[in-house]
């Protein structure tokens, strides 16, 4: 029996026929749709490797089944840059040095975008790190993307104090 699912994932809408209705959207992502920025880790929502955007909040994709999502907005890794203009998050992770070996690093950014439009990020260290602590890096990059998570704040916040949209 095929379940039929619409999702709108990095700005384009999608109809998607799933064959099993236990398919995580994780595997959705990466399996059917060859959106693979999005990573495996512990496959049991301990690591936050497969974090994504779901209608604008951080959540683990191997934890949520493709099908409870059907209508849903998803932001992976995928679409965040402009073309070749890289999001405010992604850009202060490269500045900032907040990776090593890169394997945590689209779960790391999808968080921080998240932590970032919930306005929780601020301007307090402390306060990020309790916010990304779903997000495991196994490199121990936690210094620089802490600094990452800062500066994307700071950025991404005007001169009125007002946030620009994630």
């Amino acid at each position: 029996m095929s379940h039929d699912l619409t999702l709108t994932i990095n700005g384009t809408r999608q109809q998607i026929a799933l064959d099993d209705p236990r398919v995580t959207l994780l595997d959705l992502l990466r399996e059917r749709l060859h959106l693979t920025g999005t990573k495996k880790g512990c496959d049991r929502g301990q690591c936050g490797a497969c974090t994504v955007l779901i209608d604008g909040r951080r959540q683990n994709a191997c934890l949520a089944l493709a099908l409870s999502h059907d209508g849903a907005e998803i932001t992976t890794i995928e679409g965040l840059a402009e073309g070749d203009t890289l999001h405010p998050v992604q850009a202060a992770f490269v500045a900032e040095d907040g990776m090593q070996c890169g394997y945590c690093t689209p779960g790391q950014v999808m968080s921080a975008v998240g932590l970032i439009a919930e306005g929780r990020a601020g301007t307090d260290p402390e306060r990020i790190r309790e916010g990304m602590s779903g997000n495991l890096c196994r490199c121990a990059a936690y210094s620089g993307i802490t600094r990452a998570v800062l500066a994307a704040a700071e950025e991404m916040t005007t001169t009125k104090g007002e946030r620009k949209t994630a």
